[in-house]
């Protein structure tokens, strides 16, 4: 225990310790904000009673549940057997898997069944789905 004391008396060891935290705040402050970027999230969704109803006759509409994942909700966009999409604005294509298109908005994707589909229509797969 001694000898840490000293270490960290001196200069080395005091220039060793500020390396260290400068590396611990940076990895802590990158996986914050990798935290911050995800899409799932989930909230509570309050529903009232109908308007049209008497107060208090209906106890059974006072209900609080959990809303489902932004993700979940805009997946029933996707067309049944649809298996790849691309930006209309864009040139590149993606697999539904593909986190590399997750940014495109759903009024600007375009649907596709196969590959071959897509690159008929001009777009090229993107490197990131590979």
């Amino acid at each position: 225990m001694e000898k840490i004391k000293q270490f960290l008396d001196s200069e080395k060891g005091k220039d060793i310790l500020i390396v260290i935290i400068v590396i611990l705040v940076g990895l802590g402050s990158f996986e914050l904000g990798r935290l911050s970027k995800e899409n799932i999230s989930s909230g509570v969704k309050i529903e009232y009673p109908n308007q049209n109803s008497v107060q208090g006759t209906d106890q059974a509409s006072n209900v609080v549940s959990a809303v489902s994942s932004p993700i979940i909700q805009t997946s029933n966009l996707i067309p049944a057997g649809k298996n790849y999409f691309a930006s209309s604005r864009g040139s590149k294509y993606y697999t539904l898997g593909c986190s590399a298109g997750k940014s495109i908005k759903q009024a600007n994707r375009v649907y596709f069944a196969t590959t071959d589909e897509a690159e008929r229509a001009g777009y090229t797969l993107s490197s990131s789905c590979n």
